[in-house]
Protein backbone atom coordinates (compact mmCIF):
# COMPACT_ATOMS: atom_id res chain seq x y z
CA UNK A 1 0.00 0.00 0.00
CA UNK A 2 1.25 3.54 -0.84
CA UNK A 3 0.17 6.13 1.84
CA UNK A 4 -0.28 9.98 0.81
CA UNK A 5 0.37 11.31 4.23
CA UNK A 6 1.41 14.48 6.29
CA UNK A 7 4.61 13.79 6.72
CA UNK A 8 5.53 12.83 3.15
CA UNK A 9 3.19 16.25 2.08
CA UNK A 10 5.38 18.04 5.07
CA UNK A 11 8.71 16.64 3.48
CA UNK A 12 8.12 17.90 0.05
CA UNK A 13 7.33 21.02 0.83
CA UNK A 14 10.82 21.54 2.47
CA UNK A 15 11.60 19.77 -0.84
CA UNK A 16 10.01 22.66 -2.93
CA UNK A 17 11.23 25.52 -0.03
CA UNK A 18 14.28 24.14 -1.77
CA UNK A 19 13.88 24.11 -4.77
CA UNK A 20 14.59 26.53 -7.22
CA UNK A 21 11.22 25.82 -9.43
CA UNK A 22 9.79 25.69 -5.96
CA UNK A 23 8.11 23.04 -6.16
CA UNK A 24 8.57 19.17 -6.20
CA UNK A 25 6.85 15.80 -7.07
CA UNK A 26 6.60 12.36 -5.70
CA UNK A 27 5.57 9.72 -8.13
CA UNK A 28 2.97 7.13 -6.91
CA UNK A 29 3.42 4.87 -10.10
CA UNK A 30 6.30 2.45 -10.56
CA UNK A 31 7.68 3.56 -14.23
CA UNK A 32 6.94 5.62 -17.27
CA UNK A 33 5.65 2.67 -19.11
CA UNK A 34 2.80 1.99 -16.63
CA UNK A 35 -0.92 2.84 -18.15
CA UNK A 36 -1.50 4.94 -15.11
CA UNK A 37 0.88 7.93 -14.34
CA UNK A 38 0.01 9.38 -10.22
CA UNK A 39 2.00 11.59 -8.39
CA UNK A 40 1.63 14.28 -5.75
CA UNK A 41 2.94 17.64 -6.61
CA UNK A 42 3.84 20.45 -3.77
CA UNK A 43 4.07 24.22 -4.43
CA UNK A 44 4.67 27.24 -3.24
CA UNK A 45 2.87 30.51 -3.89
CA UNK A 46 5.67 31.65 -5.85
CA UNK A 47 5.90 29.12 -8.39
CA UNK A 48 5.61 29.43 -12.01
CA UNK A 49 3.80 26.83 -13.79
CA UNK A 50 3.95 28.14 -17.61
CA UNK A 51 0.59 27.55 -19.27
CA UNK A 52 0.20 24.48 -21.44
CA UNK A 53 -1.56 21.89 -22.63
CA UNK A 54 -1.87 18.05 -22.57
CA UNK A 55 -2.28 17.21 -26.89
CA UNK A 56 -3.47 13.17 -25.80
CA UNK A 57 -4.45 13.35 -22.60
CA UNK A 58 -6.71 14.72 -19.77
CA UNK A 59 -5.56 15.53 -16.53
CA UNK A 60 -7.46 14.50 -12.69
CA UNK A 61 -6.48 16.93 -9.95
CA UNK A 62 -7.37 16.29 -6.58
CA UNK A 63 -6.25 18.89 -3.92
CA UNK A 64 -5.44 17.77 -0.65
CA UNK A 65 -3.69 20.74 1.31
CA UNK A 66 -4.09 24.37 0.57
CA UNK A 67 -5.81 26.00 -2.45
CA UNK A 68 -5.35 26.92 -5.89
CA UNK A 69 -6.79 28.56 -9.09
CA UNK A 70 -6.75 26.74 -12.50
CA UNK A 71 -6.63 29.29 -15.09
CA UNK A 72 -7.84 28.67 -18.54
CA UNK A 73 -6.83 30.13 -21.94
CA UNK A 74 -7.84 29.82 -25.60
CA UNK A 75 -5.55 29.55 -27.63
CA UNK A 76 -4.56 32.84 -27.97
CA UNK A 77 -3.97 33.46 -24.43
CA UNK A 78 -6.91 35.10 -23.59
CA UNK A 79 -8.44 33.56 -19.92
CA UNK A 80 -11.57 31.73 -20.33
CA UNK A 81 -12.00 30.27 -17.24
CA UNK A 82 -11.16 30.80 -13.46
CA UNK A 83 -11.81 28.44 -10.86
CA UNK A 84 -10.31 27.70 -6.72
CA UNK A 85 -9.95 24.17 -5.87
CA UNK A 86 -9.35 23.07 -2.32
CA UNK A 87 -9.58 24.54 1.41
CA UNK A 88 -12.05 27.46 1.56
CA UNK A 89 -13.79 26.53 -1.48
CA UNK A 90 -16.84 24.63 -2.94
CA UNK A 91 -14.38 22.39 -5.09
CA UNK A 92 -11.86 19.89 -4.17
CA UNK A 93 -10.84 17.82 -7.59
CA UNK A 94 -10.96 19.20 -11.40
CA UNK A 95 -10.84 17.17 -14.78
CA UNK A 96 -9.45 19.21 -17.88
CA UNK A 97 -9.78 17.25 -21.09
CA UNK A 98 -7.03 17.14 -23.44
CA UNK A 99 -6.32 19.86 -25.35
CA UNK A 100 -6.87 22.76 -22.64
CA UNK A 101 -4.33 25.70 -22.24
CA UNK A 102 -4.54 26.04 -18.52
CA UNK A 103 -2.30 27.08 -15.70
CA UNK A 104 -2.29 26.70 -11.63
CA UNK A 105 -1.82 29.56 -9.23
CA UNK A 106 -0.98 28.20 -5.65
CA UNK A 107 -2.72 30.04 -3.17
CA UNK A 108 -1.30 29.01 -0.05
CA UNK A 109 2.46 27.97 0.42
CA UNK A 110 2.57 24.14 0.91
CA UNK A 111 -0.52 23.07 -1.10
CA UNK A 112 -0.54 19.89 -2.87
CA UNK A 113 -2.40 17.84 -5.10
CA UNK A 114 -2.95 14.69 -6.36
CA UNK A 115 -2.57 14.45 -10.26
CA UNK A 116 -3.64 10.98 -12.05
CA UNK A 117 -2.95 10.55 -16.34
CA UNK A 118 -2.91 7.98 -18.69
CA UNK A 119 0.19 6.74 -19.14
CA UNK A 120 2.59 5.51 -20.46
CA UNK A 121 4.71 9.27 -20.18
CA UNK A 122 6.39 9.84 -23.33
CA UNK A 123 8.40 13.72 -22.58
CA UNK A 124 7.78 14.46 -26.42
CA UNK A 125 4.43 14.53 -26.28
CA UNK A 126 3.33 15.35 -22.21
CA UNK A 127 3.43 19.08 -22.73
CA UNK A 128 3.05 22.19 -25.40
CA UNK A 129 3.71 24.89 -23.68
CA UNK A 130 2.12 28.01 -24.71
CA UNK A 131 4.39 30.91 -26.64
CA UNK A 132 2.25 33.67 -25.84
CA UNK A 133 3.74 32.64 -21.88
CA UNK A 134 7.44 33.07 -20.85
CA UNK A 135 9.65 30.26 -21.05
CA UNK A 136 10.39 29.30 -17.04
CA UNK A 137 13.68 31.46 -16.09
CA UNK A 138 12.64 34.38 -17.94
CA UNK A 139 12.72 37.97 -16.28
CA UNK A 140 9.31 38.09 -18.09
CA UNK A 141 7.79 35.42 -15.75
CA UNK A 142 6.91 37.94 -13.03
CA UNK A 143 4.80 40.74 -14.92
CA UNK A 144 3.09 37.59 -16.48
CA UNK A 145 2.25 36.37 -13.49
CA UNK A 146 1.29 39.35 -11.85
CA UNK A 147 -1.02 39.77 -14.76
CA UNK A 148 -2.43 36.38 -14.58
CA UNK A 149 -3.43 36.69 -11.31
CA UNK A 150 -5.37 40.29 -11.82
CA UNK A 151 -6.60 39.54 -15.20
CA UNK A 152 -10.47 39.21 -15.26
CA UNK A 153 -12.25 36.66 -17.49
CA UNK A 154 -11.60 37.37 -21.24
CA UNK A 155 -8.09 39.41 -20.51
CA UNK A 156 -5.23 39.51 -23.05
CA UNK A 157 -1.77 40.06 -22.31
CA UNK A 158 -0.72 42.73 -24.45
CA UNK A 159 2.69 42.29 -25.54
Amino acid sequence: MKLISNTLLDEMTAKAAASPRRRAHHNLHSSADDPVQRFVVVAHSDTYIRPHRHLTKSELCTVVRGRFEVVVFDADGTIVERTLIGEGTPNVAYELPRETWHTLLVHTDGAAFVEIKEGPYDPSTAAEFARWAPEEGSPAIARFQHWVKTAPIGARLLP
